[in-house]
């Protein structure tokens, strides 16, 4: 879905969808790159036509669009509802309905994770994919 809502943005911005550009934003969307020649670098693996000022001026155009962040190291920057004071909603089994602001959110995962001991207390989250039905049991 990120990937439909960026491509949207260049389009509106009057530039084309190229196989070059396409190639670009699957990695920076798919890696974890920390700056633009390892972008480069990936990108000139698929396609050895890809240039490094090809490279820059697609990561200064996401950033244009408020796509990507250069504090976020290239990575694809949340929408802002993602920001918003209930980012999750969570219903409990007596209708009780829970609603947690983001970074609410990220201290129960965060100390959760902590007590079961899968991760150092503190450790930030980067992401979170939920692949199981809406009930569930405790």
């Amino acid at each position: 879905m990120q990937k439909d809502l960026i491509i949207q943005k260049l389009k509106e911005q009057g530039l084309r969808i190229t196989k070059q550009r396409l190639i670009l934003l699957d990695i920076i969307l798919e890696e974890d790159c920390s700056c633009c020649k390892e972008i480069y670098y990936k990108a000139s693996q698929k396609d050895d036509k890809i240039g490094s000022a090809t490279v820059y001026r697609m990561i200064n155009t996401l950033e244009e669009i408020g796509a990507i962040s250069r504090k976020n190291m290239y990575r694809v920057d949340c929408s802002p509802e993602c920001r918003k004071e209930n980012a999750c909603t969570i219903e409990l089994e007596d209708n009780t309905v829970i609603e947690l602001n983001e970074e609410k959110w990220n201290q129960i995962i965060r100390t959760g994770l902590a007590a079961c001991g899968i991760t150092a207390d503190g450790q930030k989250v980067r992401s979170i994919t939920a692949n199981m039905p809406a009930c569930v049991e405790a």
